[in-house]
């Protein structure tokens, strides 16, 4: 069978408060007018296909669009869910679409239904949690490698029943061997998260979700990664979705870059620096997460970054040579200090250690005095007029 994996669409999710929604609905009509040209036979969406529980009206119109349109140029759709899903919203109607060709799998108690596409069968694997799991599938243990254990016999059991000929699985899961990203959510539960890759011994393929960065755990066991990156530590990632050719002999994996609306760049450096270095030129257009080095924090720095790469997401200070306050912050305002040692601390720790000069300390005593001379007055006005009430 000729399939299309792909995972982790997140859809629903910003960056840094930016809405990935427009760039997603851009993936969704390439991946449909891809579905068309390469006349897959299914394409397997392995989790998380919402960023959250509770998605917007904007966000279920897109899914509801494109699994529509994926179906119609003629695939089946095969969808999970992932640890960011409801599986009861997401699985509603399920039986009745089916009848469509779009098979939506979140409900536990049907692990070991397989479903027939080309000359195999696909057997898809919702996210499993172990405290909901472990007792419907019999598992051994309450852990993810405990309960994928226990759905894989089932899955083997099924599959020698009916004779199947290539068998792919899909899972969502944190397989051994796999590599992180800052934007996934912890599955874990007391580190008991890791799955063995032996799990998926003798399987034709493993279509695998969670993970968002694409990578082989082996030729036969893949995450395809998100389409879109999810955070600036994804910056470098060149995101995919998998065609795989699968056979019981065989499977050969492409991994087809998909459209990438915004570039993520990161940059660092002192703020004269970047704003004037030709070697930045291409981060004007980029979705830009900036750390500034300058030893003083420069004044307006956000704005200033602004007029030349107008999409600054993210701005940090990491002063070169910073002095790190070894005292708890707890101890830097203990009572009995005097208001103008706490200002002088503050300053020098959003400057990431760098003191107070003697004029910022007598700018800084000089405005502790006038507030504590205006709010003299302001009682005493406020004394005269409850007097006169």
């Amino acid at each position: 069978m000729r399939i299309i994996h792909t995972s982790d669409w997140h859809l629903g999710r910003s960056l840094c408060g930016m809405p990935l929604l427009p760039a997603q609905a851009s993936f969704a009509d390439w991946l449909v007018e891809f579905v068309r040209a390469e006349r897959v036979d299914a394409v397997l969406v392995s989790g998380d296909i919402y960023d959250r529980a509770l998605p917007s009206p904007e966000t279920v119109g897109l899914l509801s669009d494109t699994l529509t349109q994926l179906v119609d140029a003629g695939a089946q759709v095969v969808v999970t869910s992932g640890n960011h899903d409801s599986s009861i919203r997401l699985g509603f109607a399920s039986s009745l679409l089916a009848r469509a060709g779009l098979h939506i799998q979140t409900d536990p108690q049907s692990v070991g239904s397989g479903i027939r596409v080309g000359d195999g069968v696909v057997y898809p694997l919702p996210y499993l949690e172990p405290a909901v799991a472990a007792d419907l599938l019999d598992a051994r243990e309450r852990s993810h490698a405990g309960v994928l254990s226990a759905a894989m016999t089932r899955v083997r059991e099924s599959a020698a029943a009916s004779g199947a000929g290539p068998v792919v699985v899909m899972a969502h899961a944190f397989v051994a061997g796999g590599v992180t990203s800052e934007s996934e959510r912890d599955i874990s539960v007391g580190g008991v998260q890791i799955v063995p890759a032996s799990v998926f011994n003798d399987i034709s393929y493993a279509a695998l979700g969670h993970l968002h960065r694409p990578q082989a755990v082996s030729d036969r066991i893949r995450y395809s990664g998100s389409p879109l990156a999810m955070s600036f530590s994804e910056a470098d990632h060149v995101t995919s979705v998998n065609l795989v050719d699968v056979g019981v002999e065989h499977c050969a994996v492409e991994l087809v870059p998909t459209p990438v609306a915004r570039r993520l760049v990161r940059l660092r450096g002192e703020l004269d620096s970047l704003l004037t270095d030709a070697r930045h030129t291409h981060a004007e257009s980029a979705w830009c997460h900036v750390t500034l080095t300058d030893p003083l924090r420069p004044p307006g720095a956000l704005d200033r970054l602004r007029r030349r790469f107008p999409d600054v997401l993210a701005l940090d200070f990491e002063p070169a040579g910073a002095v790190v306050e070894a005292r708890a912050y707890a101890a830097r305002t203990r009572p009995g200090r005097s208001e103008l040692d706490v200002c002088t601390d503050f300053l020098g720790h959003v400057r990431g250690g760098v003191a107070a000069t003697d004029a910022e300390r007598a700018l800084l005593q000089r405005a502790v005095e006038e507030t504590r001379v205006g709010a003299a007055v302001d009682a005493d006005e406020r004394g005269r007029e409850a007097g006169v009430a």
